[in-house]
């Protein structure tokens, strides 16, 4: 969540302050439902190979059922 002065990248950090990098895994933290969809995304659900985006506070991924997730990372902590 803090932008790196030694080489200018964005650090991401999860819900416990675990940095974050493309290709981990995350988990949820709380039950979150899923906007444009009547899907829930339970606690516990994991989200494997994330992808960071420019903003600190969002990574993509995808759940089990559900394609093209842009997730917020204060709700997930790195397995």
């Amino acid at each position: 969540m803090v932008q790196d002065d030694k080489d200018d990248q964005i650090v991401v950090k999860d819900s416990n302050g675990t940095i974050l990098k493309d290709g981990d895994t995350i988990q949820a933290i709380k039950d979150l439902k899923v906007k444009g969809t009547s899907a829930v995304l339970k606690r516990g659900a994991i989200i494997r190979n994330i992808r960071l985006t420019n903003d600190p506070k969002l990574v993509e991924g995808n759940a089990d059922k559900i394609k093209g997730l842009v997730l917020e990372v204060q709700y997930f902590k790195k397995v």
